[in-house]
């Protein structure tokens, strides 16, 4: 009988085995559940290869179920299945289940293999649970599954992400003194965090300094360092790293000189600029079109835009190198210089040289038009986009609306606002208080009163410049009973009115008092 059940079990793991390797993940699960509601015998192993099934095609909750039934049978998960159904649950961050799973090892004496550990660690870090993540690194080694460079590289990146830069360095220092070499991606995970937290000098001496000669450092280290001393300003510390790099047998990329590049451009220094662009080209590591584009902006930004312009047709065209963003340099350039008119033809010549201009190309010229009291061009514009199938965000059209109730073009500013929602924008609470203050302004104060209803009806809460506008205009139409019910919404919403609105509400209201009574 033993015998007859014996192969009766092998029969069935064998059709199981089959069922799974076709991808018949459902005929799979019939078949054990009715292999383990037969006479068959079920053992732990059987649980554990079909646990691991589920788990590799992401069926967490059927593993889940599967994983409870083994229990009440004195069963348990091996620590590669655990490890695996682990490593699976970090994919969707299960932490419930995890540190059940978790508690579990324990309870068995199991321990997760290092690349689920790993993954945890990461699913930590990446939620911002730093202080959990370095708990899990210190159990880790009291279990025996001592922490490797992966390890202490996601903690190390995790603290630098939340800010805390001096853990970040004493985890650092743990590693090494536990006798573990930095690799290059734990060596550019803590120059990454300590020169965004600022802390350039303390990135170079941790790696640079205290490692030279045991770690190969990527260029991309190199490139982190260069960028964080260009940003505090340190273009000496910079160039002498990249001669460093290039000692050291590491070759300056793009990377590397469109970094320099960025800094000599925003500091003027464009002889430096147009150095290293010879010198990138005399190197056969030839200029991108960001590295031109930055030339062009530092160019624009020392009002050398005839030579920018010129620098695009002659150079940057012939390479095949002009993009928009090398159109919408040089025309934003012509519009701070008053050169609208000039930039409104350079917009012209986009289409014949095969560049379509963007929302920021028709965006700087809009603004420029309505800076300088045109907004029949701005209109002109606006049409031409809808034409060629873009549309203004609605922080472009609030700038729009807002100027043009400045300038008193109140009927215009409305229409464009209705454009706005027709297609299909929702106006913001910012956007709703640029045409109340225009209608205020213009003595219209009835339809700033139903822009304030219609806000509050479609879900925009207003906010306290909303009410002042509101109120002030009341006072000045001496709507005080209005003025005296918004301010009473205004308070209700925990907003304050300014002492010299409220007084003169209050003045207006004692004033008008007598004449009330009289009245009446």
């Amino acid at each position: 009988m033993y015998k007859s059940l014996g192969w009766k079990r092998l029969s069935y793991r064998f059709k199981i085995a089959h069922f799974v390797k076709t991808g018949l993940i459902d005929k799979a699960l019939q078949l054990f559940d009715e292999m383990s509601q037969s006479d068959c015998r079920v053992f732990s192993i059987d649980y554990n290869r079909i646990i691991g099934v589920l788990v590799k095609h992401s069926q967490f909750e059927l593993a889940g179920e599967y994983y409870d039934k083994m229990g009440p049978k004195g069963f348990s998960l091996n620590s590669f299945t655990y490890s695996r159904f682990i490593s699976g649950l970090c994919k969707v961050s299960n932490f419930e289940v995890i540190q059940r799973l978790l508690e579990d090892m324990d309870k068995v004496g199991a321990v997760p293999d290092m690349w689920a550990c790993n993954l945890y660690l990461n699913l930590l870090c990446s939620e911002s649970l730093v202080d959990v993540a370095l708990e899990v690194l210190r159990v880790m080694g009291e279990k025996g599954r001592e922490p490797d460079v992966v390890s202490y590289t996601i903690v190390v990146s995790g603290l630098c992400r939340v800010k805390r830069i001096d853990d970040a360095v004493r985890l650092w220092h743990t590693m090494i003194g536990k006798g573990i070499v930095p690799d290059d991606k734990a060596c550019r995970a803590l120059v990454l965090g300590l020169c965004d937290g600022g802390k350039v000098d303390l990135a170079y001496e941790l790696t640079l300094g205290d490692l030279k000669g045991s770690v190969k450092f990527s260029t991309g280290i190199y490139n982190v360092l260069i960028s964080g001393f260009c940003q505090a300003g340190r273009i000496d510390k910079a160039q002498a790293i990249k001669t460093f790099m290039r000692r050291n047998g590491c070759k300056p990329d793009l990377v590397t000189y469109n970094v320099l590049l960025n800094y000599c451009c925003d500091e003027l220094m464009l002889d430096e600029a147009e150095k290293l662009i010879d010198k990138m080209e005399r190197g056969g590591l030839n200029p991108d079109s960001y590295s031109y584009n930055e030339l062009l902006k530092g160019l624009c930004k020392a009002h050398r835009i005839d030579r920018a312009y010129k620098l695009m047709v002659n150079k940057m065209r012939v390479k095949g190198l002009v993009d928009v963003v090398s159109y919408n340099t040089i025309i934003r350039a012509l519009c701070r210089s008053s050169r609208t008119d000039q930039a409104y033809k350079i917009l012209e010549e986009m289409g014949p040289n095969g560049i379509s201009p963007d929302v920021v190309t028709f965006s700087i010229l809009i603004k420029a038009f309505l800076r300088e009291g045109r907004p029949n061009l701005a209109k002109k514009l606006l049409d031409q986009m809808r034409i060629l199938g873009l549309s203004l965000d609605r922080v472009m059209y609030t700038i729009i609306v807002d100027h043009l109730c400045k300038t008193g073009r109140i009927g215009m500013a409305h229409s464009t606002f209705c454009d706005m929602t027709e297609q299909g924008i929702t106006p913001d609470v910012v956007s709703y208080n640029a045409l109340i203050n225009g209608f205020c302004r213009a003595c219209r104060v009835s339809d700033a009163m139903v822009l304030y209803e219609e806000m509050q009806t479609k879900g925009v809460h207003p906010d306290e410049l909303t009410f002042k506008l509101v109120i002030r205009g009341l006072i000045q139409e001496k709507k005080l009973s209005i003025a005296c019910t918004v301010w009473d919404q205004m308070m209700e919403k925990g907003f304050t009115l300014d002492r010299d609105v409220s007084e003169t509400l209050i003045t207006a209201i004692s004033e008008d008092a007598p004449c009330s009574k009289k009245n009446g």
